[in-house]
């Protein structure tokens, strides 16, 4: 197994330092201050996240503090998340890992990266993100999290002769990629480029990835009926009751068993071996009424009341308004992105007209199935 590069000593006593300090919360503590940060529903997936967090610091600790071989230790996991946009795939992770634990931690759009040589962001690039969150550490990186973000965007093409190296042809966007991400995703020594030319003339780092967790999250939009293509309706028991129509929604419920399936993934664009990488393919549910609701008066409206107060403004939104805001996100399958969206229109005319210029109360209503601001001084 590759081990670690070596490092100057300094480097590796300010990443042994960093280990001691990184703490180690029970899985049942992280799934509370989750709540207490704002993150709601998605009961299932935040259990899943808090153990998975869990482990990747007792981990850390067990090698870099009590010296305990990587042979002795369970792999380190990566995680696929699934699920409609709006439901808090990435939210979760940047609650967990930026603000919670502290650790290194990137979220990098998969849309804008290509195969070595092509245009776009080298896939490597990825990593040199990781060594700058750590300050330039390689050590410090090492511990980090990687969240692939818009993971669905590299499926690729449906051309099974790629996949059995046969093909002839590239396709930049997508196999490409995937087959450069394989080796960053197990245990390996990257060489990284400390900055985002990755030419022949960059400075490069050897960063080793067998204790990187890597997060991929994605909408992944027509699984459920790759998964339905593949399966007859007895076996999965609801194809009898499937409704074409459902297939425009955006806002789509996937089962566990659908996501289980590695030929599903094989199917909808994506090389077995790289889906293989992921120990744990967890689907997260979109977002309900209620739990859209209590997203919008705990976060969304909070935050808007204190913008509002520090212009001298008083925000006031009805239960109604409350109600009405919810219909919307659920009418865009927007999720919780959806409710800032709609809540920052209704808003806009009235902070436009007052913002540094009045002091008074900003109310917002429903009138004839339309909510709106209405301002008063005082």
């Amino acid at each position: 197994m590759p081990r670690p590069a070596q490092h100057e000593s300094h480097g590796e006593d300010v990443g042994l330092e960093f280990f001691v300090k990184v703490p180690l919360l029970p899985p049942r503590r992280i799934f509370r201050i989750l709540e207490e940060k704002g993150y709601r529903g998605q009961d299932a997936a935040r259990r899943t996240m808090s153990l998975v967090a869990y482990r990747h610091v007792k981990r850390l600790k067990q090698i870099y503090i009590d010296g305990i071989p990587r042979e002795k230790l369970p792999a380190k996991a990566n995680v696929l998340l699934m699920g409609p946009t709006g439901c808090g795939k990435t939210f979760i992770v940047e609650l967990i890992f930026q603000h919670i634990l502290k650790l290194p931690t990137v979220i990098v759009d998969m849309t804008g990266f290509s195969e070595t040589g092509y245009i776009g962001d080298d896939t490597k690039t990825i990593l040199t993100r990781l060594l700058l969150a750590a300050e330039g550490n390689p050590l410090i990186a090492s511990s980090g999290v990687v969240c692939m973000d818009e993971f669905d965007k590299l499926a690729s093409t449906q051309n099974c002769a790629r996949f059995d190296g046969q093909g002839t042809t590239k396709d930049v966007s997508g196999f490409g990629v995937q087959r450069e991400l394989l080796r960053m995703l197990e245990t390996s020594e990257v060489e990284v480029p400390t900055d985002f030319n990755n030419s022949i003339y960059s400075t490069k780092r050897r960063l080793f990835t067998g204790d990187v967790t890597f997060i991929a999250c994605g909408a992944f939009s027509g699984f459920k009926w790759t998964a339905l293509d593949r399966t007859s309706g007895p076996k999965l028991g609801y194809r009898a009751n499937f409704d074409a129509s459902e297939a425009d929604r955006i806002a789509i419920q996937l089962q566990e068993a659908e996501v289980a399936n590695v030929e599903t993934f094989h199917s909808y664009g994506f090389i077995p071996e790289l889906i293989g990488r992921f120990s744990r393919i967890v689907p997260l549910s979109p977002l309900d009424r209620r739990t859209l609701k209590q997203i919008l008066v705990d976060n969304v409206v909070q935050q808007f009341r204190y913008e509002f107060a520090e212009e001298g403004l008083d925000l006031e939104v009805g239960e109604d308004v409350l109600d009405w805001v919810v219909d919307k996100a659920l009418e865009r399958q927007t999720g919780a992105r959806g409710l800032n969206s709609v809540l920052t229109q209704i808003l806009e005319d009235a902070a436009f007209e007052n913002f540094c210029f009045r002091k008074g109360r900003v109310t917002v209503r429903v009138e004839k199935g339309e909510a709106k601001a209405v301002f008063r001084e005082g």
